[in-house]
């Protein structure tokens, strides 16, 4: 369980609206810390599962496939564990293989399709540590290949959110960092 700061909610007192999500949280991480936090903030945790995660994550014209992808890229960059042991059950009820899923944690890209390579870099592009980032004239083209500009500004939007929600979660210890994760808390 993390160490935050904030009062957490139980279970039992959130609104019904929000058991759904602690339940689900809790039974793939086995901590749900960010929902019984932001839970005192409604409005907030509306915004993030509703109008983010239900209109732009799982709708929106980009295929799951490659949110799922992009999303699990950029928490394998982060090392936040907490969102890495959500988005691999994700990446792999979106259709890829724990072969590829171990591709991925080991960098290499051999196992993806040129779209699929063409997120991953877009992803890295995006991952908060890249503060160098850049959508290239040669990324653009391998992502126009596959994608409309478009689809490319909603998946670049998901993945900034999702980038934005990771870095607030460290910074307010709502999550449990991996090991090797580069936002690690200042020293006491």
């Amino acid at each position: 369980m993390t160490d935050t700061t904030f009062t957490r909610i139980p279970r039992a007192d959130l609104a019904v609206e929000w058991q759904g999500a602690w339940d689900t949280l809790h039974r793939l991480t086995g901590d749900a810390t960010f929902v019984e936090v932001f839970a005192q903030a409604p409005e907030m945790l509306r915004f993030v599962m509703q109008q983010f995660y239900a209109k732009v994550f799982f709708g929106g014209q980009v295929a799951q496939r490659y949110k799922q992808l992009a999303r699990l890229q950029l928490s394998l960059i982060h090392g936040c564990r907490t969102c890495n042991q959500q988005n691999v059950p994700g990446a792999l009820e979106a259709g890829f293989t724990p072969a590829q899923i171990d591709a991925l944690v080991e960098g290499r890209l051999e196992a993806f399709s040129s779209a699929e390579r063409a997120v991953i870099e877009y992803a890295r592009q995006v991952a908060l540590p890249n503060l160098q980032g850049r959508m290239t004239p040669e990324l653009f083209a391998r992502l126009r290949a596959h994608f409309s500009e478009a689809e490319i500004l909603e998946l670049g939007t998901a993945m900034a959110v999702i980038s934005g929600m990771a870095k607030l979660s460290f910074v307010l210890d709502l999550v449990e960092r991996e090991p090797y994760c580069p936002f690690q808390p200042a020293a006491a």
